[in-house]
């Protein structure tokens, strides 16, 4: 497995132990490889992006269509191979902490030390 975020592994482990896929792609709505799994070749992993990408945009506008505000998940599903189209939610991250203008120096002088270690 390849991934991009440490923090998609745990999941994707788990979600290829239960449904024993042969190839997963974690990518964004935009066709951006996140993480990946069971690709022998980068052109294989490039194409099935591109073409998650623009089925994930077509069904965005057909859920918009039928005034939906999205679809969770898109399955199609084969005789001996199917293929699931689902929204991963990423992890809570924490809000960005306001920095005010009378403690930048205070805080740029404890962020130095603390990655220098001075």
């Amino acid at each position: 497995m390849r991934a991009l975020e440490p923090w998609v592994v745990p999941p994707l482990e788990t979600f290829l132990a239960e449904s024993a896929a042969r190839l997963t792609l974690l990518m964004t709505s935009s066709g951006q490889v996140v993480a990946q799994h069971g690709f022998s070749r980068s052109l294989d992993v490039m194409t099935a992006a591109a073409l998650g990408a623009a089925i994930v945009a077509s069904t965005e506008e057909l859920a918009r269509l039928m005034g939906a505000s999205r679809f969770e998940a898109l399955v199609h599903n084969g005789q001996r191979q199917s293929c699931l189209l689902a929204a991963l939610a990423p992890r809570e991250q924490q809000p960005p902490v306001p920095m005010l203008a009378e403690n930048f120096e205070t805080e740029l002088n404890a962020s130095l030390k603390a990655l220098f270690g001075r």
